[in-house]
């Protein structure tokens, strides 16, 4: 039998969101393809500096170690670089120590095709049009925003989400936006007893869920947490959706419109995923943030 991801937590990263790259693209947009070429082979032995997923990848590489025996968590590299050029990304992964081994290097071409076909359950990218392609594909995908925050130091990985529109479907959020706090408080309401919808990030939090069970809950490297606007009474229908679903999710704060960022900084989370692009630009300059192009509030 050939080897296969089956059975791993995949995780698909752009070179631009695992390494700062941001020079070497101002070379390609003043000065073209063959210019961008020269200066990566001219560099291709000088590391790259981290970008801006690197702190997340460089914790969830660490899981496997904490795991022990064959390792669960994959990081694939994919990449708009050709081969040529992408040798100075895969220098950087060695001598950064990162265990990375596979990549899809795709010549100018957007890489979001081979997402699938490595069996990913996240997409990290810096660009938009990719993430927008691989949630068509039914995979969870962001878009990093840019942030100066770095990494929490704490050795747990730490997860946000959102809730409507990100881990749940948009089918609340819509009824929001059309009718109103009132209609969607009553909505929900009614609706308490009757399982949200999955969205775009269920299956990753299950993914999570999985390799949270080989750890006593007092001990697992990962937590998980839900940061939504929703308050009392709309809080009913997520509790009971999460639990059909039977998927533990760590901590789980109703906010009710209050902002986001300060309670990010004190769950001291490593990457925090929302639908609303509001929402992320006041939480990227301390916490990086994924914006998850997909709903309502993005149509």
């Amino acid at each position: 039998m050939g080897v296969t991801l089956d059975n791993k937590l995949v995780i698909a990263i752009s070179s631009r969101a695992l390494f700062d790259l941001d020079d070497s693209h101002q070379v390609y947009i003043n000065d073209g393809l063959d210019a961008y070429s020269e200066y990566q082979v001219a560099r291709e032995e000088e590391p790259l500096s981290p970008g801006e997923a690197f702190p997340l990848v460089h914790k969830l590489l660490r899981l496997n170690e904490l795991l022990g025996g064959e390792s669960q968590v994959e990081v694939v590299l994919l990449s708009r670089n050709s081969a040529d050029t992408g040798l100075r990304v895969f220098n950087s992964i060695q001598h950064y120590e990162l265990n990375i081994s596979r990549a899809a290097f795709c010549g100018g071409e957007s890489p979001w095709r081979y997402i699938n076909a490595f069996g990913c359950q996240l997409f990290l990218s810096t660009e938009s049009d990719d993430v927008r392609y691989a949630l068509d594909c039914g995979v969870a995908a962001a878009t990093l925003v840019s942030n100066k925050g770095g990494g929490s130091d704490n050795s747990q990985l730490r997860f946000a989400f959102d809730g409507d529109a990100v881990l749940f479907s948009d089918e609340a959020e819509r009824v929001y936006k059309s009718e109103g706090l009132e209609a969607f408080t009553a909505s929900e309401q009614a609706a308490a007893k009757k399982p949200l919808s999955g969205g775009p990030f269920k299956s990753f939090l299950a993914a999570l869920h999985q390799l949270q069970q080989a750890f006593p809950a007092s001990e697992a490297p990962i937590r998980t947490a839900l940061v939504t606007a929703r308050s009392a009474p709309a809080h009913e229908r997520v509790i009971r959706t999460l639990r059909a679903w039977d998927i533990r999710i760590d901590e789980s704060i109703f906010l009710g419109g209050l902002d986001k960022t300060e309670f990010l900084k004190a769950y001291r989370a490593d990457v925090f995923f929302d639908d609303q692009q509001s929402h992320c630009e006041s939480a990227s300059p301390h916490i990086a943030t994924g914006h998850v192009p997909h709903g309502v509030a993005n149509r």
